[in-house]
């Protein structure tokens, strides 16, 4: 007897400790590493070969796979010769926003030669979201998707669907997209649109050299599918069809919304939207869509259209498919705002949810255009914006310049001077009719690095104002750190009397990224509940860089949970 104790004991000691295992796996979820190499490959496109920056020669980059409560851990080494951070687009960062990769706000770049390891784990996030390079313009192709799934053992609120697929929605330059911001950022000019469209990096049947590498979704007959669709481009937004389907929205931003049905999907720059979409046509070939939805009446668009193909296998379709052309679908005007705007208005969360209604912190923030008058002795070709000037952008009439020394949560960390100042205004220097005709004294705006302090807990309002400065147009507006409510929207100059009746406190949706209206305005609320210094910014990638955005500051809360965490030892260093 006393024998087989001795067995039963480490037996049964081994078998409590893999119960107590499996149980910390399901309370802590799994952790994932990458490997992520940055390197230059050799990509055709439109019958050209370029030396394109990508991860791990791959373009698209990789799509990471996770369950909500995992940790990724992704080494990120640069073997490029450029500076490269990445940014994980939506991810909450609770207390790692050292691991969120805007350069030179959260961390110094990672630079040629070096690398640089990204921990984070997910927290209460279901759905899409994606990583890019938040370097210069080196997102143009250094992109993926990131895909959580629920908790294991925990499913969606809806059917399960037969497959899930990503559907990247991208933009292409027939050079290297790197000399075009710096040729831009030289002349003062807009730089160059681009040359075409892709569907997970393909341009498709549209353009020249490039149907035969068309991206191909295969669908049975009457299954239901889900399609995650992320604008991935640099600086458009995008409408998005599916020839005679209808697509249900069940999901945006990595969170879960009260589904509808739609036609035609506009995403701004940063967005994902997930739907549902039944194989419940005629089995035969059918076009996927995407084109530009041009806001900003009289700048120039890339005006091109990718397609990718949704192709049922059913085996009357087989011998019929071979021989005709997909079916293809009608797209709105470029410039259909009215589509756009019915689109943006129809989400809501899927039941009732908690929105601040006490407001600590009520912010107005304008976001536009401006022209910077040509600097004194500067010769005539680096003025090449109109009328002899340089584009430049605000938020608040200050327009966005990084720091180059330190990163600016790294100068906030360690208390660092003269790096950033907090004065960053909560309202307009001067009040103006935002969306009429502006005074051309208002068209210059300063230049600093200033950002605004939270206090940890804060319950914040931001009014995001468009203005129709040079010209008015729908900006994606992206947070980081942070998901928010986006409570209303609206044309023309918000009105605190008339508008606020317009709120909805009851089932807003929750997002990272909201497309401000063209000469219009959308109103968020969020708690500043995670420490550290998160960017807010446009994410058409041409106006971040003339300095469409700001930071804020949040500082840490009372508790070490409430409170950012140290610096990793291998933090890139400027």
């Amino acid at each position: 007897m006393e024998a087989f104790n001795s067995i039963a004991n480490p037996l049964s000691s081994f078998f409590f400790i893999c119960i107590l295992l499996l149980l910390a796996n399901a309370a802590f979820g799994k952790v994932h590493y990458h490997d992520f190499v940055i390197q230059a490959t050799s990509v055709k496109r439109l019958c050209k070969t370029h030396n394109t920056i990508t991860v791990n020669g791959q373009f698209p980059g990789p799509t990471l796979e996770v369950n909500n409560g995992d940790t990724l851990v992704v080494n990120v080494v640069n073997k490029a010769r450029y500076n490269v951070t990445i940014h994980w687009h939506g991810v909450r960062q609770m207390r790692t926003a050292w691991a969120d990769g805007p350069e030179f706000v959260t961390q110094c770049p990672i630079r040629p030669g070096k690398s640089y390891t990204y921990r984070f784990t997910i927290q209460g996030q279901e759905g899409t979201l994606w990583w890019h390079a938040h370097s210069s313009w080196l997102r143009a192709t250094v992109y993926g998707a990131l895909i959580i799934h629920p908790k294991e053992g925990e499913s969606y609120p809806f059917a399960k669907p037969k497959r899930e697929t990503p559907i990247m929605l991208g933009e292409w330059w027939d050079t290297n997209p790197i000399d075009v911001v710096r040729r831009a950022s030289r002349t003062g000019a807009a730089p160059n649109v681009s040359d075409a469209y892709t569907i997970n990096g393909q341009p498709g049947d549209l353009y020249k050299c490039s149907s035969k590498d068309t991206t191909i979704v295969h669908v049975d007959a009457g299954e239901t599918n889900l399609l995650r669709v992320i604008n991935a481009a640099l600086n458009q937004q995008l409408f998005f069809t599916v020839a005679n389907h209808k697509l249900t929205v069940v999901g945006a931003d990595a969170s879960y919304v009260k589904p509808f049905t739609t036609s035609v999907l506009m995403l701004g720059p940063g967005q994902t939207t997930d739907v549902l979409i039944i194989a419940d046509q005629p089995p035969a070939k059918y076009y996927m869509a995407a084109r530009a939805y041009a806001s900003a009446q009289g700048a120039p668009f890339d005006n091109t259209t990718t397609t990718a193909i949704l192709e049922y296998k059913a085996a009357s379709c087989s011998f019929n498919c071979a021989k005709t052309n997909p079916v293809s679908p009608s797209l709105p005007a470029y410039n259909d705002t009215a589509t756009a705007t019915a689109f943006t208005t129809k989400f809501r969360s899927p039941r009732k949810v908690e929105v601040p209604t006490e407001i600590d912190e009520n912010l107005f923030f304008t976001v536009g255009l401006g022209l910077n008058n040509c600097p004194r002795g500067a010769r005539s070709r680096n003025c090449q914006g109109p009328n002899g000037t340089r584009f430049t952008a605000s938020m608040n009439n200050v327009s966005f310049v990084l720091p180059s020394n330190y990163s600016l949560l790294q100068a906030h960390h360690q208390g660092i001077p003269g790096v950033f100042s907090t004065d960053f205004p909560a309202k307009p220097p001067v009040k103006f009719d935002y969306t009429g005709n502006v005074s051309r004294s208002l068209w210059q705006p300063i230049r600093g690095t200033k950002l605004y302090k939270l206090k940890y807990g804060a319950r914040v309002q931001v009014v995001l104002q468009g203005t129709s400065i040079f010209t008015a147009e729908n900006h994606p507006i992206h947070l980081h750190g942070y998901d928010f409510y986006i409570i209303a929207e609206g044309f023309g100059n918000f009105n605190q009397k008339r508008d606020t009746a317009k709120f909805n406190l009851v089932d807003p949706p929750l997002r990272n990224t909201a497309s401000v209206p063209v000469k219009g305005w959308t109103v968020i609320r969020f708690v500043a509940d995670n420490p550290g210094v998160w960017l807010m910014h446009c994410h058409l990638d041409v106006h971040i860089g003339w300095g469409l955005g700001m930071a804020f500051i949040v500082e840490n809360g009372v508790s070490e949970l409430e409170s950012l965490e140290a610096p990793p030892v291998d933090l890139p260093v400027c």
